[in-house]
């Protein structure tokens, strides 16, 4: 049996199937059971892919231009490991001639600081657990890269993959499996109405590229559905609040909300003209939770960046 043979087997007793597409193309059929939770593109956008572990404080990244799509899958009641999740997808880049430049475990990875380095999706999208969780990195000429994160958490396994300036074909579920469907953007009504509603919505497409405080550079449902409710009200101002959860010092997770927030300040005053007086940035760390710090669970829940509506009229 040879080696390629081996890892179609080793895909298909996993529930995990690659099925042959075009010369630059494939086809990933993920577990029996897995559910979307998310999907987004940016075209034309940017993804940092991590080449290496976090080291001596520097991730090393290679930028990938083009069109980048970011997805997610939960899969109740599996019991898999993250590496059980993971090293299929692994063996099937590699059978359709992908190079793999990293795969690692949470500790040999760099544990918090390559997750806080990378892109991940926020929950409840994506669930990573800082102690238990693999990551692949892999890049082809023809096809572009692929990313791969995997975890879990008591109940259910969580995969992330990031496809960026190729393509890897379509990634579906495995039948007989009705998965949900991806989670479309926040509607512009949906946004607006919860902010003026609530006084504050939380942006949940807000993607951020490596170091984790920097956006993307493709369009951004939510902060252009920002941007049209202030041109359209001039008189209203918007305060991007950037939250972190409780893991380090004060101090530092002020910095990074605060990073984050003005990203989305940044985005709204290049992208669209923004008037500097309609908007503000501030960060407030670990000092604000919408859950518990006590679990993985509520700590991904904590790590957001919301627009607060601080106008009085």
């Amino acid at each position: 049996m040879t080696s390629t043979t081996r890892r179609r087997a080793k895909a298909l007793a996993l529930g995990l199937v690659l099925v042959a597409g075009s010369a630059a193309a494939a086809d990933l059929t993920l577990p029996r059971g897995a559910q979307q939770s998310f999907g987004t593109v940016q075209s034309p956008g940017a993804y940092a892919l991590p080449t290496g572990p976090w080291k001596n404080g520097y991730l090393p990244v290679e930028r990938v231009e083009g069109r980048i799509e970011v997805a997610a899958w939960h899969l109740p009641d599996s019991d898999e490991t993250p590496f059980q999740l993971a090293q299929p997808l692994r063996d099937a880049l590699v059978a359709q001639g992908f190079d793999i430049l990293l795969d690692c475990r949470a500790r040999a990875c760099g544990g918090f600081d390559f997750r806080f380095a990378t892109l991940v999706l926020p929950a409840p999208e994506m669930f990573v657990d800082l102690s238990d969780y693999h990551f692949i990195s892999a890049l082809s000429d023809e096809e572009g890269a692929v990313s791969i994160l995997t975890s879990r958490d008591a109940r259910a396994g969580y995969i992330q993959i990031i496809r960026a300036g190729g393509s890897v074909g379509e990634i579906r579920p495995g039948a007989p499996a009705d998965p949900v469907p991806a989670v479309p953007a926040q509607p512009r009504d949906d946004i607006i109405r919860t902010l003026e509603n609530s006084g504050h919505v939380i942006l949940r497409d807000l993607l951020f590229r490596s170091g984790s405080t920097a956006l993307g550079e493709g369009r951004i449902a939510s902060l252009d559905a920002l941007a049209a409710y202030l041109a359209d009200n001039p008189s209203r101002q918007i305060l991007f609040v950037g939250h972190t959860d409780a893991t380090g010092s004060l101090e530092a997770n002020r910095r990074v909300s605060l990073r984050r927030a003005e990203a989305a300040m940044s985005y709204l005053r290049d992208r669209h003209g923004t008037r500097a007086a309609q908007i503000g940035a501030e960060g407030v760390g670990y000092l604000a939770p919408v859950a518990s710090n006590l679990t993985p669970e509520g700590r991904e829940a904590n790590r957001r960046v919301e627009a607060v509506l601080i106008s009085t009229e």
